[in-house]
């Protein structure tokens, strides 16, 4: 006998996994917004780096629609340790990107440009531990759930996790200007997908 067989597999799970899901994603949330608002209260000091605020908005939108997927979760029948783990994981990893993205302070940095240029390298390793998890975690679930959104997940993934490793090898502002917005873009377009907007 193991640990997993003596949980219920009952609705009480799912709840109560939402429930820490949803305290991790709203500190992520809470970090985004109170730091973006530092361009509002201090417009001549803190100035907006596009690619910076790019993937600002680009997370924000990777966690509100992660958030509003967590309803799915309830379709599964069977919770497994691997499967919790993935997903806090995954979560977590919200936190500490909205965390890189928006540090405790910036004194030893000449704004937000110069502060994303010197520490990207963390910041595409996060991005990149997102998109292998968030590719796992759907493998795991079963060949079925897998395929049921067709080839469009598989290209998206491909394209994320290959632009977070060329994001890593070239050292060049355009790359990480284009793959922010190409990114922002299929994470709109995925969300028009799956929920059917405008519908």
């Amino acid at each position: 006998m193991n640990a997993e067989t003596l949980i219920p597999q009952t609705h009480e799970i799912f709840v109560h996994i939402r429930i820490i899901i949803g305290m991790i994603l709203g500190l992520s949330v809470a970090r985004l917004v109170s730091g973006s608002t530092r361009f509002i209260q201090h417009p001549g000091k803190d100035k907006i780096y596009p690619v910076h605020f790019g993937w600002v908005i680009c997370i924000f939108l990777f966690i509100l629609h992660f958030w509003w997927f967590e309803f799915a979760l309830s379709q599964i029948k069977v919770w497994t340790f691997t499967l919790y783990f993935l997903l806090i994981s995954y979560s977590i990893i919200f936190v500490m990107l909205a965390a890189m993205l928006f540090p405790d302070q910036l004194t030893e940095y000449q704004g937000f440009k110069d502060y994303f240029q010197r520490r990207k390298k963390g910041f595409y390793i996060l991005l990149l531990a997102l998109f292998t998890i968030d590719s796992l975690d759907t493998l795991i679930k079963g060949k079925q759930y897998y395929d049921h959104y067709g080839i469009l997940y598989p290209i998206r993934q491909t394209l994320l996790i290959a632009g977070a490793i060329g994001g890593l090898i070239f050292r060049s502002e355009r790359y990480d200007t284009i793959y922010v917005f190409a990114a922002l873009a299929s994470q709109v377009v995925w969300i028009m997908v799956l929920f059917n907007l405008p519908g």
